[in-house]
């Protein structure tokens, strides 16, 4: 039986850059960054200050009982906002429409614990004589807290069976937890569950937010986080050789898969089709990608074959790219392991250089981004790229947007543990 057709026919974001497709993208090609001081909490002790928060969110505009979801973190919130859009996209918002029972949700996120005062108050439990927070204190202090005052609601799975009984999504409902490559995982999942069969539709992608003091010292104690306090609109620097570190950011994103055929009797708009999954380990460290990139290249070597294209297919790269040391070596060498001298005619850039890192939500957001540069025929630059790393030595269209007609885009996500995710969206042709 030939393998069923996965498309993209609906869109919807929630990000510090925008929470329309449309102003997202024209945030990227603008090299419009997100990155300012955290507002959410007082972080002026910590280590880092600064952060990419999504402001102007209203939950009003996504439901008719706000009360309802008022108690939920903005996981939930933010994965509302983005569904709700991403169906109306669609055509798929209204509960007459479609079989239900064939349209699931695939959500990647983490947990949802922010904005409570146990949080908050421990802050001053962990301020050392310097006046700033030590995160090792902060932590031991945070965790007697917490086992003590379980004020926190994780919502790992919960947002799942929100969105499914908000939107009427009968179908097939998934969790996934993969840090960083979550909502990547949740997408590429989701095609395969399509394809076989088992859904016709499915609302895709993921939402996550740690801007809480906890989920900051966390990062700060692996000295993940850049601490360029003093310029936080330039931290974030992928492949730059004066990065020290990624910016947190937050947000949510879901794109409708849907079926090809599917598509076609409904007459839906296809943005683009998923043609490429790839997903893989490292099995080397909980913290640190392996350096010569051993999962990221199975990953992406998986995606092209699974996309049935050659390497010198792919017209652009949206890179993991997170501004860390380790990462943007080992996907520059991942990178060059896959597509060989190719590598070097090759663009890459990295979105996160605007929008900051958003741990489980990256992956999705940075997806749509990559069907829009598809579509419009523009690719997005990697901002704060002044000195380059030598060992990061590709075309990583510095600084300014590049016109550009390609017809495959690779994206790829990695997250901590090592899982590898690697996905690609192609032009579709009838």
């Amino acid at each position: 039986m030939m393998r069923r057709r996965v498309v993209i026919t609906g869109m919807g974001v929630i990000t510090p850059l925008g929470h329309t497709v449309a102003e997202l993208f024209a945030s990227q090609l603008e090299g419009r960054t997100a990155v300012g001081p955290l507002t959410r909490f007082d972080a002026r002790t910590m280590p880092t200050t600064f952060a990419s928060e999504v402001k102007g969110f209203e939950l009003d505009k996504y439901v008719d009982d706000r009360g309802r979801y008022a108690h939920c973190g903005v996981n939930t919130q933010f994965a509302i906002g983005a569904t709700k859009d991403a169906l109306a996209d669609a055509g798929l918002l209204d509960e007459g429409t479609g079989d239900r029972s064939r349209i699931g949700v695939y959500l990647g996120s983490g947990e949802g614990a922010e904005d409570f005062p146990a949080l908050i108050n421990s802050i001053a439990l962990a301020t050392g004589p310097s006046g700033k927070a030590d995160p090792a204190t902060f932590q031991r202090e945070i965790l007697q807290v917490l086992s003590r005052d379980r004020e926190a609601e994780v919502e790992m799975h919960t947002t799942c069976g929100h969105l499914a009984h908000l939107f009427a999504l009968d179908g097939p409902n998934f969790a996934c937890q993969t840090a960083c490559a979550a909502s990547s995982q949740a997408i590429g999942e989701a095609a395969e569950l399509i394809r076989a069969g088992d859904a016709d539709v499915i609302a895709a992608g993921g939402s996550h937010s740690m801007l809480h003091p906890l989920g900051i010292t966390g990062f700060n104690r692996l000295t993940a986080l850049s601490q360029r306090n003093e310029s936080p609109r330039t931290a974030s620097r992928p492949f730059d050789l004066t990065r020290d570190g990624f910016v947190i950011g937050e947000g949510g994103g879901i794109v409708v898969l849907e079926e090809l055929e599917h598509a076609r009797k409904r007459g839906a708009t296809i943005y683009a089709e998923v043609t490429g999954y790839g997903t893989t380990a490292d099995a080397y460290r909980m913290t640190d990608p392996h350096p010569q990139g051993k999962g990221a290249i199975r990953a992406m070597a998986d995606a092209l074959t699974d996309a049935k294209l050659k390497p010198t297919d792919i017209g652009y790269i949206n890179a993991h790219g997170t501004s860390t040391q380790a990462n943007d070596s080992a996907e520059t060498a991942a990178i060059k392991a896959v597509f060989g001298e190719y590598a070097y005619q090759l663009p890459v850039s990295s979105s996160k250089s605007m929008l900051g890192h958003l741990i489980a939500a990256a992956g999705v957001v940075e997806l749509v981004i990559s069907v829009m540069a598809l579509r419009k025929g523009v690719l997005p630059p990697t901002i704060n790229l002044e000195t380059p790393d030598p060992e990061c030595d590709l075309d990583y269209i510095p600084n300014v947007a590049r016109e550009k007609r390609v017809d495959h885009v690779l994206s790829n996500s990695f997250g901590f543990g090592g899982q590898n995710i690697a996905l690609v969206v192609s032009r579709f042709r009838d």
